[in-house]
């Protein structure tokens, strides 16, 4: 498991190191094209790149948008499209399961075209709220402008953190190191109850299947 999670680190950041700017727009694409990639990891790490001067402040925030824009609504084509067969394909895979779906569209029908905006401050729903709105069939125009508001707003916020860690890194250090090991068990524990609960979800799905 902890090899597992420094691969994925370490793809993570490689990308970004990599690739630059094109990076961070694919990771972030990728995030709202219902594939969970962490934004707190992208746009955090691009953040103390920032305070490294190895980007622009404003070039991360705008990229990191774009890509979320790019990757809703490649989410919400998919959806509008294939709707329900998408889903079952989509489904197949361990990391992606029936209830992340069905969580984003009962926020969807809470709260309509604007979770666009709102579901983007959200664990697994800003992942998968574009997909919802596609199914509806909601306003292409109206979708697209509340997601880049929201996606602009947690870009935002995630790079002036991750800027701030790195200007304050000599102050915070000390501190997370004293409690790298606890963080690394807490990290280590719930991705794998994550993976757990994907693969009992799946096991079901498969059981309950094969009865019908």
């Amino acid at each position: 498991m902890l090899n597992l999670l420094e691969i994925l680190s370490e793809f993570v950041l490689s990308v970004i190191k990599d690739w630059g700017y094109g990076g961070i727009f694919a990771l972030m694409a990728l995030e709202s094209a219902n594939i969970p990639i962490p934004s707190e990891v992208i746009m955090t790490f691009s953040g103390f790149l920032v305070s490294e001067k190895v980007f622009s402040f404003w070039s991360v925030v705008m990229w990191g948008t774009l890509g979320n824009l790019a990757g809703s609504l490649i989410s919400y084509g998919i959806a509008y499209k294939w709707r329900e067969e998408a889903i079952k394909i989509l489904t197949k895979t361990v990391i992606i399961s029936r209830k992340d779906f069905e969580s984003a569209e009962r926020w969807f029908k809470r709260f309509g075209t604007h979770s666009a905006f709102i579901g983007r401050f959200i664990p697994v729903i800003r992942t998968f709220i574009s997909f919802p709105a596609g199914m509806f069939r909601v306003n292409l125009l109206k979708f697209s402008i509340l997601t880049f508001i929201g996606s602009f707003v947690w870009s935002l916020f995630l790079t002036a953190i991750g800027r701030m860690l790195g200007e304050k890194w000599d102050v915070f250090g000390k501190y997370f190191e004293q409690f790298e090991y606890a963080i690394a068990a807490l990290i280590i524990i719930v991705v794998a109850w994550w993976i757990w609960k994907r693969y009992k979800e799946a096991k079901e799905s498969k059981a309950s299947s094969d009865t019908v």
